[in-house]
């Protein structure tokens, strides 16, 4: 057998390179991660987080880890690329130096996260992209919530419930590039496409954080005095937004809503029950469906894991806020 392996390397260092036999010397991606996997061994995971800086990453990283510490032999690294694109991908690929086993990849843009991510999976190491997507099929699974869904939810909730009169509605939006904002975007205009009077009369980018997002509230507030709710993309500039009405003293007569809904106290669960938001949609993290994910794959050999794994969502609003917090296993 080696020297028919000896010979056919031979072969394609010749005039036969594109020859059917040289082809057979590379091991498809599932073959080489299938070596690899197996009961009893030890493997390294390596996280990309996008931005630890978010509190709904920082959930996410926590996740990740309570989970990896349940199966035997999983160590789990996790690096910050602090929102910037070229660190992430700097990131990726100390990881493929480590040689890892795994990469876990929540990526901060889609487009320019794309390139590394198809070639970490061309390498045969495979990889979870989690919560945001890249471009293309380079990747062995994507878990996540379906955005467009949750957008579309929280429009229909303005058009029935929020704002069933009308209004002006501001939205501050998630970052430029990232394919929750874009998605976001789109299925809250498919959702309040029911009701032609609700009127959304600006939209810019709060970039996921709650300073930015409180920041460019002041600024379209003050356009925009007659705005009767802000629409943001998640609950840290949803909160930001509230912080800016305050300070302008329209906070009692504007509503506000935003996305992630994480069972923690500084989360929007707590901010709707306390009344700040008027809702908030579950957008859960995923890191213990990535963790679980992993051991199919490393431990147990799978090679048959789904392909997208899209999470549940649900409307908190007042009424069903402290039983939510409970249910999610929210801490006092």
């Amino acid at each position: 057998m080696r020297t028919r392996t000896v010979l056919l390397a031979l072969l394609c260092t010749g005039a036969f390179v594109a020859s059917t036999a040289c082809s057979v010397q590379k091991p498809s991606d599932g073959d080489a991660a299938a070596a690899k996997c197996g009961a009893g061994k030890d493997f390294l995971i390596g996280m990309s987080q996008a931005n630890n800086a978010e509190p709904y990453r920082q959930v996410m990283n926590n996740d990740v880890q309570a989970a990896a510490r349940s199966v035997p032999g999983f160590t789990v690294v996790v690096s910050d690329a602090a929102q910037d694109n070229s660190k992430q991908v700097a990131d990726v690929e100390n990881f493929l130096t480590q040689k890892i086993d795994l990469l876990i990849i929540s990526p901060n843009e889609a487009k320019p996260l794309t390139a590394v991510v198809r070639k970490a999976y061309d390498r045969g190491v495979p990889v979870v992209v989690l919560d945001r997507k890249v471009e293309g099929e380079a990747y062995t699974a994507f878990i996540g919530g379906d955005n467009v869904a949750i957008g579309r939810a929280a429009g229909e909730f303005y058009a029935r419930t929020l704002l069933p009169d009308g209004g002006k509605v501001i939205e501050i939006a998630g970052l430029p590039g990232s394919t929750p904002a874009a998605e976001r975007a789109k299925g809250f205009r498919e959702g309040i496409a029911a009701n032609p009077k609700i009127d959304v009369v600006a939209s810019q980018p709060g970039d996921w954080l709650r300073e930015k997002g409180q920041a460019v509230a002041d600024a379209l507030l003050k356009a925009h005095p007659d705005a009767a709710a802000v629409y943001a993309h998640n609950d840290p500039m949803a909160e930001g937004a509230y912080l800016a009405a305050k300070a302008a003293g329209l906070h009692t007569r504007v509503k506000f809503t935003g996305i992630d809904a994480l069972p923690v106290p500084s989360g929007g669960i707590k901010a709707v029950e306390q009344g700040r938001l008027a809702a908030t949609f579950q957008y859960a993290t995923g890191g213990r469906e990535a963790v679980d994910l992993a051991r199919r794959i490393l431990v147990d050999c799978d090679r048959d894991v789904p392909r997208t794994t899209t999470l549940d969502t649900m409307r908190i609003t007042r009424e069903n806020a402290a039983e939510t917090y409970a249910k999610l296993g929210g801490v006092a």
